[in-house]
């Protein structure tokens, strides 16, 4: 699907990876003047003063803001006490004390998402940044700025969902190039607890997509407390992921993304065809009901299961799992029939894939991703229509986006039992 495909709207703040950017800007910037504090404090350890360390960390100088090509970042740098009263002072190697304005830092911060964070690079990507003076930035203090993203990791990881109820979960894998002829596969899953608000549940180092590796992401999300099964799981047609739904929360429904499908469709129609059957697929996840769309699919079927049977028969593959949206509220269609989510966060993962020939290691590749995602979570609006999720809940039965009441239930219950 192109740049300029309007057929599903991705939900986006206004410049999002503009607000992403100056967020992993700031966090960057912090955990790098860190980094070079712990360093200093390191040279110092063994030296003591009537028993008490010689250099400690002493509060922070006042907030300053510093001008960049993304906007005014804010910056706090850490001030140290000398009990040798020799002046020992922390002064960054990042942030000079006179810096008022950054210099390329548009060029700089997406080059470091998208080309990844290693030891290597850092360095040369801070000079771009701040110029010669970021040179002082040794290894040392680049691999403790990777060692402390990994401890976060591995918190975040064990981190507790017991207390959280989450409705719809969001899943799809993610790819990236580490090596000439190694590809890194992360499984992503998000969430939506009761109040509405999305969250990031996992990301993770998997084997393919394979049905293996997302039932151990699940089961791992079970032990971490979340034991009640999701309403409803959104993702794309790969096997793997649904044959493992199916084994942990058998009582969680499917709906199959509609981004995927309509991509998979048109890979099998000439590109002349395509706006077309485009307009046609679109008729069919739009139908206000799902008797229209069942309707439109017959359409679809009867007009080109001549001339294009590969794309007709991708079509009605998993028919019923691409219209389960029906049977929740409409306020939350535009949320739940595809894996936009998902797709929009991890679009600049996507896009490195494609740019950069080698982007480091597994680790490193996995922490970019997860410190990526955390900046972006803040940034993701509450889901539209949220207080309705209460219902979903409860059990109260919704039909073409619509709650049941109790008398149509019961009738409809009646028609099936006398069937």
């Amino acid at each position: 699907m192109t740049e300029n495909d309007n057929v599903i709207s991705i939900e986006t703040p206004v410049n999002p990876l503009e607000h992403l950017l100056k967020t992993g800007a700031q966090q960057l910037l912090a955990q790098a003047i860190e980094a070079e504090l712990a360093v200093l404090l390191a040279q110092y350890q063994h030296e003591t003063v009537e028993g008490l360390q010689r250099i400690v960390k002493n509060g922070h100088q006042s907030e300053r803001t510093i001008q960049t090509g993304l906007g005014d970042i804010e910056v706090r740098i850490p001030k140290v006490r000398d009990r040798k009263k020799e002046g020992i002072k922390f002064n960054s190697a990042l942030i000079p004390p006179y810096l008022k304005r950054t210099k390329n830092i548009e060029e700089l911060i997406p080059w470091l998402y998208l080309r990844g964070i290693s030891t290597g690079d850092m360095q040369p990507a801070l000079v771009t940044l701040l110029g010669e003076q970021a040179k002082g930035l040794s290894a040392n203090s680049v691999s403790r700025l990777k060692s402390t993203w990994e401890t976060e990791y591995q918190q975040w990881s064990k981190r507790s969902l017991a207390q959280r109820r989450y409705v719809y979960i969001w899943a799809d894998g993610i790819y990236s190039k580490i090596r000439m002829d190694d590809k890194l596969c992360l499984l992503v899953i998000m969430g939506v607890d009761e109040t509405g608000r999305k969250e990031l549940l996992a990301v993770v180092d998997g084997v393919r997509e394979s049905e293996q590796s997302w039932t151990e992401v699940l089961n791992q999300l079970r032990s971490q407390g979340l034991t009640i099964p999701p309403k409803l799981a959104i993702g794309d047609g790969a096997l793997g992921f649904w044959n493992a739904l199916t084994k942990v929360w058998p009582t969680t429904q499917h709906q199959r993304c509609w981004v995927h499908k309509i991509a998979n469709v048109l890979n099998k129609v000439p590109k002349s065809m395509q706006p077309k059957i485009k307009a046609n697929l679109q008729d069919i996840w739009m139908a206000e009901s799902r008797t229209s769309a069942y309707k439109a699919y017959d359409l679809f079927v009867k007009n080109y299961s001549v001339k294009y049977p590969k794309a007709t028969d991708c079509l009605m593959k998993d028919k019923d799992e691409m219209l389960a949206f029906y049977d929740y509220p409409a306020e939350h269609w535009m949320h739940i029939r595809t894996s936009n989510p998902i797709e929009s966060t991890f679009a600049t993962v996507r896009l490195r894939t494609h740019k950069v020939k080698s982007c480091g290691s597994r680790t490193t590749t996995l922490m970019m991703v997860f410190k990526l995602a955390q900046s972006a979570e803040k940034k993701w609006y509450r889901l539209r229509g949220f207080k309705l999720l209460a219902e979903v809940i409860t059990g109260v039965k919704f039909k073409d986006g619509e709650r049941i009441t109790q008398d149509q239930t019961e009738h409809q219950d009646g028609l099936i039992h006398q069937i």
